[in-house]
């Protein structure tokens, strides 16, 4: 299946102890370029997902938001810091025998004081969260990809449409080839009665200049390499995933062939041709450089 590089994927999961959002958006790049953006708790899973969206992308620049939210209060636990109580109350011992009034400090008020009590998260149990965070990623990957595969489509039907009108062009210059080297002769032919009169000219002086000048812009095995070139490319669309290179490779060809009709043309109907041809060749690279 044809894929294009560009598309979107989100996932959002919602239960009454968490929610979990993922977005994926891709663009165009030459390799696979992953950028992860998530809180820094989930960010030992990043080497996971990477691998996960490896299964489903081969090509692109391709950024990755996770949101995570979680509402359980089983994570978090009170901690007394011990320590840092015996020091508030040895200083305010040594507060009352300097300024001789009383220590009326209270277990309820000692507790207020900084870093007393402190909130602390418990560990996180990595396997459990891996399959919450998991799932999200998948179904948004597996949405990105439908995505990339519904433009893969429109892109194919596009590029299919240019490939034939590619064609057209190329058996225009066919067809008009033989009337150059018809219309060469005729002219050739008017030249030298015109300096001659009614001195006669072996015919085999005008056939061999005839000759020569076929030869010189002869473009058969251009038309013929383009024509390959062009079913070529129509079966390797046919051939799905991580083409695009391959199509890039192919256009690259069809271009050269191209321009080396242009530069054979001595016909203005065939350079103008060649040039349009040459224009559709880059509207059919622009396409490409879509393609995964």
């Amino acid at each position: 299946m044809l894929k294009s590089m560009t598309g979107f994927g989100r996932c959002e999961v919602s239960t009454p102890e968490r929610k979990v959002i993922v977005e994926i958006k891709a663009v165009n790049h030459r390799y696979c370029d992953i950028s992860i953006k998530m809180p820094k708790k989930l960010s030992f899973f990043e080497a996971g997902i990477r691998n996960v969206l490896k299964e489903y992308i081969g090509r692109g620049k391709v950024d990755v938001f996770i949101t995570y939210e979680d509402y359980t209060e089983e994570n978090v636990c009170v901690k007394y810091n011990e320590d840092i109580a015996k020091e508030y109350m040895q200083n305010f011992i040594k507060m009352s025998e300097t300024f001789h009034i009383d220590n009326d400090i209270r277990v309820s008020a000692l507790a207020k004081f900084p870093d007393v009590l402190t909130l602390e998260e418990q560990s996180i149990d990595e396997a459990e969260l891996w399959k919450i965070i998991e799932g999200p990623v998948r179904a948004a990957a597996e949405q990105l990809v439908n995505a990339r595969i519904t433009e893969g489509e429109n892109l194919k039907k596009d590029i299919i449409g240019k490939l034939d009108g590619m064609l057209t062009f190329v058996k225009y210059i066919e067809e008009r080839s033989p009337q150059i080297i018809a219309e060469y002769r005729q002219k050739i032919t008017a030249k030298v009665n015109e300096l001659l009169g009614d001195t006669k000219i072996e015919e085999s002086v005008l056939a061999t200049e005839v000759i020569i000048f076929a030869d010189k812009i002869c473009v058969d095995e251009e038309t013929v390499r383009l024509r390959s070139h062009i079913q070529n490319m129509k079966a390797t669309l046919d051939d799905g995933d991580g083409i695009g290179r391959k199509l890039d490779f192919i256009a690259q060809e069809m271009n050269r062939e191209a321009n080396t009709i242009l530069s054979k043309a001595n016909d203005l109907e065939v350079s103008n041709t060649a040039i349009n041809l040459k224009t559709e060749i880059e509207k059919v690279r622009e396409q490409i450089q879509n393609i995964e």
